[in-house]
């Protein structure tokens, strides 16, 4: 296998298929118990954002004098970027919080403008692409969190941004997170976008996509008459023409095409400075295995992981009913290695 594979993972008889993978987690799967408390944040563009912090243990907190100010504790700090109309609540996210709780480490989910239950403010609302809200937000995390070491784990379009983010920076964002991870992201927006505008994904996924952008935007319409083309957006019946009535040039794009070119992530990877952890399955109906990148595409600090099975976020585990538990504990334990502990040593010494 041309990839640089340093973690092993089999699915589960009882759950064949990369369909069947991709769905029965957000859908079926039991998930882990967390809490968390709300911070908002304006943004630079004065609009805002909500971030969920997970609540620590009960006994953590004890032995930490009952401090609720995450910010000022000296503990490793896991902050997540969520998928397309994800949030702090999506399976994924309560996994891994759970888990980072789990041993002692603290946590945080944020979500894109509009994704945590209100309209923002701004015409504007989030893409795949948007590495420029990936900078500003981590960048405010570490000042924030002084020497503490930071560790940025993005999900699909969330994993998306992330590595674009990653691979513009190139070494400077060594000096921002200590390590990265980024799941079942759609590195090849073109191919992605081409594979859920087909077949059974266009009734599956996108439809449901479709479902929830456009609640959205039409909320955003009563706030801006002029959005977009009321009607075009209406008939968006794929991505593409979703993406070409209203995200694009939305977020300064000439259509679709130029979107999913400019937006994806793959062309950078060569460039990550950041030990950064890539899983993709093969399986995973949202991206081809034809797309996945290669290991002669990606820089000596990137860990390509590419299971033959997974579906999309999905990498469940153990007997019936299945466990959530691969995905966080891989995630953690990639960001316990060496090569991470040394990027902290480095940001830590400047």
């Amino acid at each position: 296998m041309d990839t640089k594979s340093t973690f092993a993972y089999r699915a589960p008889a009882w759950l064949p298929g990369g369909h069947l993978q991709t769905l029965y987690p957000p859908l079926l799967m039991p998930r882990p118990r967390v809490a968390y408390w709300r911070e908002r944040w304006d943004t630079p563009d004065d609009d805002f954002i909500d971030l969920d912090w997970l609540e620590p243990d009960q006994a953590a907190a004890a032995k930490q004098g009952g401090d609720k100010d995450h910010r000022t504790v000296e503990t490793p700090l896991v902050v997540l970027f969520h998928g397309l109309e994800g949030g702090s609540t999506s399976h994924y996210a309560a996994a891994l919080m759970a888990a980072a709780r789990d041993i002692g480490w603290r946590g945080v989910v944020v979500h894109f403008r509009g994704c945590s239950g209100e309209i923002n403010r701004l015409r504007r609302a989030y893409h795949s692409g948007d590495s420029a809200e990936i900078d500003w937000i981590l960048r405010r995390l570490r000042d924030a969190n002084g020497s503490a070491p930071l560790f940025a784990v993005g999900v699909s379009l969330g994993g998306n941004a992330l590595l674009k983010w990653l691979g513009e920076e190139r070494a400077a964002a060594c000096k921002v997170v200590d390590g990265a991870a980024a799941i079942s992201a759609p590195v090849d927006l073109m191919a992605a976008g081409n594979a859920l505008d087909a077949g059974f994904n266009l009734i599956l996924y996108t439809q449901n996509f479709l479902s929830s952008v456009k609640r959205k935007t039409r909320a955003k319409l009563e706030l801006f008459p002029d959005l977009c083309d009321h009607a075009l957006m209406l008939e968006s019946r794929t991505l593409r023409a979703f993406d070409n009535a209203v995200t694009a040039p939305l977020h300064g794009y000439r259509d679709t095409d130029d979107y999913w070119t400019r937006g994806s992530s793959k062309p950078g990877l060569i460039n990550i400075c950041v030990p950064t952890l890539v899983i993709n399955a093969k399986n995973d109906p949202f991206l081809p295995a034809s797309a996945l990148p290669r290991a002669h595409e990606v820089s000596n600090t990137v860990t390509l992981e590419q299971p033959d099975e997974g579906g999309h976020v999905g990498f469940v585990g153990g007997a019936f009913p299945g466990s959530s538990s691969w995905l966080p504990a891989t995630i953690l334990r990639f960001f316990a290695t060496p090569a991470a502990a040394a990027a902290n040593r480095g940001h830590n010494e400047e």
